[in-house]
């Protein structure tokens, strides 16, 4: 499957910024599942978008985090807090106008952050390749 284009967006909107395509490239680099940016502009949110994602264990929550934080300090952003990185089963990174949400899947479905925010403008994205049979990719 490719990846379905983050400036995409339904009629209206405005393109992502490209700080946060680099947040999203980077999270998918390392194969984040669920991936979705939740527009918060027109909520009285403190932030102008929301990144979540999931990765299916701690180590790679782990490693999106790092992927994320390499890619945006590359471009000369630094989160201004990095929350819960010892545990790892939800890593929150503050850049101001984004905030990066990485999870594990039971503690993404207990906190629902995307059915709290409901009403927001969801630009989803497909799931990363997964490798065929043997390994190889089609």
């Amino acid at each position: 499957m490719g990846r379905a284009d983050p400036t995409r967006k339904r009629a209206g909107a405005r393109k992502l910024s490209p700080a946060l395509v680099t947040a999203v490239d980077a999270a998918r680099g390392k194969k984040a599942v669920e991936t979705v940016v939740l527009d918060l502009r027109r909520a009285a949110a403190f932030t102008d978008y929301f990144l979540i994602c999931s990765g299916r264990s701690v180590r790679q929550v782990k490693a999106i985090a790092e992927a994320v934080d390499v890619a945006l300090r590359a471009s000369g952003l630094k989160p201004t807090l990095v929350e819960g990185y010892d545990r790892a089963e939800w890593i929150l990174m503050d850049y101001f106008d984004f905030v990066v949400h990485i999870f594990t899947p039971d503690t993404r479905r207990f906190y629902a952050l995307e059915r709290l925010w409901g009403n927001a403008e969801r630009h989803e994205f497909s799931e990363p390749d997964e490798p065929t049979e043997g390994g190889r990719r089609p």
